[in-house]
């Protein structure tokens, strides 16, 4: 099963990505939020689509960033359609790494996913 993880600066991507991997999982991380190419996410066809998001005061406690709210705003922005389009929605905000794994994992119900009432 290929995991696609897309979100915000600081939302967790990469650690996501990291934790699924370590289960087993196909799961990479698509730096969607910083291209203007809004289906960037399709392009190698994941079973799953994830999309990790977070506020700009949890994204200043994670990391120093020379940005501020606006450039959050933005990255939403371009991340909209892989929004509509997602999964699994995520706000990362009050939720440890191993929440979020544990959400996805049990979202995914191991090698079988329903989307839309179809198995893929």
């Amino acid at each position: 099963m290929k995991i696609a993880v897309v979100g915000v600066c600081c939302s967790g991507k990469t650690t996501l990505v990291e934790g699924l991997r370590s289960q087993g999982y196909d799961a990479y991380s698509v730096a969607q939020e910083h291209s203007g190419a809004k289906s960037m996410w399709a392009r190698r066809r994941p079973d799953v689509l994830v999309v990790l998001d977070c506020e700009y005061e949890t994204v200043r406690k994670r990391r120093s960033v020379p940005w501020g709210p606006q450039y959050l705003r933005e990255q939403r922005y371009r991340l909209r359609h892989a929004r509509e389009h997602c999964d699994l929605y995520i706000k990362t905000d009050h939720m440890t790494p191993q929440e979020v794994l544990k959400t996805v994992l049990e979202e995914i119900g191991g090698s079988r996913h329903v989307h839309n009432g179809e198995e893929r």
